[in-house]
């Protein structure tokens, strides 16, 4: 069975996008989604969107992380599907609104590979959190902006863990760290995404460890909207805030904040699809 699928980057956070319309019936599996975001042996992606109809909606989308998992928002994710949507004919409109994990969400198109999604309020929002790591007693911050994700600023925690590698070199442990941190019975049982956030000239630089992903990732859409709320609230942030993840690829998010609520959510930068191809399901992959 040939599946047509587009490839598409959000700010370097990369996902393959199928479009069930244009396709056969099919089904993904976790091992068919695993093997498909295999870097170097095939297509390779951090995660995949598969986008179909909607009766009430312009489409809804289903996000799968790379290794089958699935269950959470990607922003960078919707980001792409919003952009694909528009572009494609699917939504008439340049701004959207649609489902993803059950949840209804809008966004639009600012300009050929600009997208702005709307996200709802973080949800269950902690801060100056104390985690037993290995002995230590080390800071952290929490927020759930449809994924959860813990906030370490690097400052308040590099001599805990004694971070001497520069932030934005390949030797700081983001991977070694992070996937500690993602498994910590403080998180049990669903885990969490693990941000590294350094502030510098009123920007705020992320390096993110996935879970679903189990790495690092060059970019993390809602990790940028968490890591730029607990930047508000602790060190006080200008909005809309800038957001630098690995990839370089600037994010902006801006939000409402009216002393107990936050509204209007917004995350904003590139997507734009970089490649299209199909791929073959044999009858035993698809079920």
């Amino acid at each position: 069975m040939k599946i047509i699928f587009h490839k598409y980057s959000g700010a370097g956070n990369d996902f393959i996008l199928i479009n069930k319309e244009e396709n056969p019936p099919f089904d993904l599996t976790p091992p068919v989604i695993k093997k498909l975001c295999t870097r170097r042996l095939n297509i390779g992606a951090d995660g995949i969107l598969l986008l179909s109809k909607s009766e009430s909606y312009d489409f809804q989308v289903t996000y799968f992380n790379a290794d089958g998992s699935t269950g959470s928002l990607c922003g960078n994710g919707a980001r792409c599907s919003i952009h694909f949507a528009i572009t494609n004919g699917i939504a008439n409109n340049k701004e959207v609104k649609f489902l993803s994990s059950g949840k209804i969400y809008t966004g639009k198109l600012l300009s050929p590979n600009e997208v702005e999604f709307n996200l709802n309020p973080p949800e269950k929002i902690q801060t100056e959190i104390t985690i037993d790591f290995e002995g230590k007693k080390i800071k952290g911050h929490f927020a759930d902006t449809g994924s959860p994700h813990l906030i370490l600023f690097v400052d308040e925690i590099k001599n805990e863990l004694n971070l001497t590698a520069n932030f934005l070199s390949e030797d700081f442990p983001v991977k070694q760290l992070g996937k500690k941190f993602r498994y910590h019975e403080h998180f049990a049982p669903e885990g969490t995404n693990v941000n590294f956030v350094k502030i510098s000239e009123d920007k705020l630089f992320l390096r993110t460890y996935e879970r679903g992903v189990e790495d690092e990732t060059l970019a993390c859409g809602t990790g940028s909207v968490a890591a730029a709320v607990i930047s508000f609230l602790q060190r006080g942030i200008k909005l809309p805030v800038t957001v630098i993840p690995k990839s370089g690829k600037k994010l902006l998010v801006d939000f409402d904040f009216d002393s107990s609520h936050f509204s209007n959510v917004k995350l904003i930068g590139p997507a734009e699809e970089t490649f299209g191809g199909y791929f073959y399901l044999t009858e035993e992959q698809n079920g």
